[in-house]
């Protein structure tokens, strides 16, 4: 059978039966043997994503029929990998067509054959939760994957890396493999691995924000080299660690600019992805001093995840101190889990400073005694420190008033007109530069190759757009794990 009409018979094929699952596996069998003397890495990228279709039907009897058929049984790795899956009746009917194949594939181990079983595995187990299981898994996997030195492996070798990692976040041991990653990254970048690369400095960036390891973080991104864009999954996660390294280091434009892209770029699909992006976009913006749209809050599928949220900018935006207060610590255990605690605390001046420019453009003059009270201080607070409040508020340009030191008033000044200002045409100039942006970037993401004759442009114009479309499709439906952001 051609390699295009067993990929037509998989694309048309029903990924959600039982029955068909074994059959589809020995077809993608064939498919990376033919691939695996080749330098088209294209082929690899659909094999893989067929696979997470079909992971969800996978049981041990069937994939312990398809290690032995795939793998030859006295081999090393049959006896690895085989020994990960639990021990029950073998012989099932639901593999059948597996074990019914008279001769192996191939008499010679390939090595994207052992790495694409051991990613079967590797799903089998964290699908059914055997976490400690697939730690070891993964870790024999690793160790085996050292030894290998194939091209064509570096987009299974990518998603092998991801779940090494995952499986050790899942145990609680994630700090125990920091060290081999950054050997996994150098021997990476050294054979000039991009997919490899990208994945595994997504996979120190998030090792190191699980911790609360910022300073490492940043020190690590910096003296990486520039990410070069290969797989969409990746930028966007990549954008997701950098918004939040930089929120974390006061700079909130930079990181509203990374949140907000890594959400518009994430497809649909990515639901929790989505949703972390917006909860630390919504306090980057909230700490500029700018509030959120109400339709961000009012997403479909978002809604109750972001509501402790939108009651906070709520508080935030009337200026309410007392209710901020108590909004903060009525979901304090989401904001915990979050890892957003320290931004809840950095918003109280903000809280502050909203309250006092209510004031400001209510009264044209009002003591500081009424100024704390209406801001719900604590009725202990000094007159000196509400007055140190307001003259910061005043000098960082948030208030347009004055002080009257001695008599302990807040003057407001007279309210202008705001379109005889620069303010309109500035936030209009940084709308106009954001789609710029988007726009050049979307120029440079198209796919164009430089290898076509322009002597064949017209015989092979219809191929090459038949690969555009499926190298879009690839980067629209890669697999989003909710639960790893």
């Amino acid at each position: 059978m051609s390699q295009d009409a067993v990929m037509e018979d998989i694309n048309s094929a029903d990924y959600v039966s039982d029955d068909s699952t074994n059959c589809h596996l020995v077809d993608l069998v064939f498919l990376i043997l033919n691939d695996s003397d080749t330098d088209e890495v294209r082929r690899i990228a659909r094999i893989d994503r067929i696979t997470y279709r079909l992971r969800r039907t996978f049981t041990a009897p069937l994939l312990y029929a398809f290690l032995r058929y795939a793998l030859l049984p006295e081999s090393e790795a049959f006896s690895r990998l085989s020994s990960f899956l639990p021990v029950e009746e073998w012989h099932d009917s639901d593999s059948s067509c597996v074990i019914s194949a008279d001769q192996p594939p191939t008499e010679n181990l390939v090595p994207e054959l052992e790495i694409f079983c051991s990613l079967l595995v590797l799903f089998f187990l964290i699908d059914h939760k055997k976490f400690n299981e697939a730690k070891a898994c993964s870790l024999a996997c690793i160790n085996r994957l050292k030894s290998l030195n194939r091209r064509n492996i570096d987009i299974l070798a990518s998603r092998l890396y991801f779940y090494y990692s995952y499986s050790y976040e899942l145990t609680g041991d994630l700090a125990e493999i920091r060290e081999d990653l950054l050997a996994l990254y150098c021997t990476a970048t050294r054979c000039h691995e991009e997919l490899s690369q990208e994945t595994l400095i997504n996979l120190l960036l998030r090792n190191y924000l699980h911790y609360n390891l910022y300073d490492q973080a940043d020190m690590f991104r910096s003296k990486a080299p520039r990410f070069e864009v290969h797989s969409n999954q990746q930028f966007c996660r990549y954008l997701f660690y950098l918004g939040k390294i930089r929120t974390i280091k006061l700079e909130y434009t930079d990181a509203k600019e990374s949140l907000l892209e890594a959400s518009h770029k994430a497809p649909v699909t990515a639901r929790g992805f989505r949703i972390q992006c917006n909860k630390w976009a919504i306090l980057v913006r909230l700490l500029l001093g700018e509030i959120p749209e109400r339709s961000i809050f009012v997403q479909k599928g978002m809604e109750k995840a972001l509501r402790p949220y939108f009651e906070l900018t709520n508080a935030v935006r009337i200026g309410d101190l007392e209710l901020f207060q108590s909004i903060a610590e009525k979901f304090s255990s989401t904001f915990s889990t979050d890892k957003t605690q320290n931004l809840i605390v950095r918003l109280q001046n903000i809280v502050i400073r909203a309250g006092l420019r209510n004031i400001s453009t209510s009264y044209s003059c009002i003591s500081l005694a009424d100024v704390a009270e209406k801001l719900r201080l604590n009725s202990e607070t000094p007159v000196a420190d509400v007055e140190s409040i307001v003259a910061k508020a005043i000098r960082d340009g948030a208030v347009d008033a004055t002080l009257d030191h001695a008599n302990g008033w807040m003057v407001s000044r007279e309210i202008g007109d705001i379109y005889s200002t620069n303010k309109p045409t500035t936030a209009f100039q940084s709308r106009i530069a954001f789609f710029l942006n988007m726009y050049n970037k979307a120029v440079e993401a198209e796919y164009f190759s430089p290898y076509w004759p322009k002597e064949e442009e017209s015989v092979n114009r219809r191929e090459r757009i038949q690969r555009a479309d499926e190298l879009a499709k690839l980067n629209a439906e890669e697999d989003y794990d909710d639960a790893y952001f």
